[in-house]
């Protein structure tokens, strides 16, 4: 895909919609951090629908703690891997007490070596919560950067370094947004809606759908 067809990409993107974000609900960068550790093989409605009982009774990493990983648990049981979850949710909020003053740090190695946090969840805390203009892949981007062959990559790796190197500046704080989205609503995995889409005339997907 060539510059200007990715320029005209991204500005219909923005336009449809100028102001994106996650559609996990959180109040604070550490709800966000919890919401996104929740999140892993888990649909955003399904960990809202816990956490607003969950971040009520826990508003803080110190209140977190307080509940133990069996008091987690009783809040995120109806999300996948809750146990594993549970203990990476007091583990991390453990070490924000103990090294950061209950704070979430905005550096990326500092977020990287929290239990349960790898690159991708950095990736999101870092541009929702603090702005980085860093690029979270996940299956939904990664599907629409190929399949559009807007950023094609064989790993999630790949697509993020090319995304990066091809988004030009304007976009790259929103672009993780906006492709997670059309990923999710639009250019979905098993019959992409192409007779819908407002970018259907710029993408190189080959077999278009109605």
């Amino acid at each position: 895909m060539n510059k200007n067809k990715r320029i005209a990409m991204l500005s219909r993107l923005r336009a449809a919609n100028p102001n994106p974000t996650t559609e996990l609900e959180y109040s604070s960068p550490y709800e966000l951090l919890i919401a996104v550790l929740l999140s892993a093989q888990a649909t955003d409605v399904g960990v809202n629908k816990a956490t607003r009982k969950l971040f009520p009774v826990a508003r803080t990493p110190a209140a977190m703690l307080a509940l133990g990983v069996d008091g987690v648990k009783d809040y995120i049981k109806t999300i996948g891997l809750f146990n594993t979850k549970a203990e990476n949710v007091i583990k991390t909020c453990r070490i924000l007490v103990e090294q950061h003053n209950g704070e979430v740090p905005e550096e990326r190695e500092a977020l990287e070596a929290l239990p349960g946090v790898g690159r991708k969840t950095a990736n999101v805390v870092l541009n929702t919560a603090f702005r980085w203009p860093t690029i979270a892949v996940d299956t939904h981007i990664f599907r629409v950067s190929n399949r559009t062959k807007l950023a094609p990559g064989k790993n999630v790796d790949e697509v993020e370094q090319k995304l990066l190197k091809v988004v030009p500046a304007e976009f790259k704080l929103d672009v993780h947004h906006w492709l997670i989205l059309h990923g999710r609503y639009t250019c979905v995995a098993r019959k992409p809606k192409c007779g819908s889409c407002l970018i259907e005339d710029l993408c190189e997907f080959k077999t278009k759908t109605e």
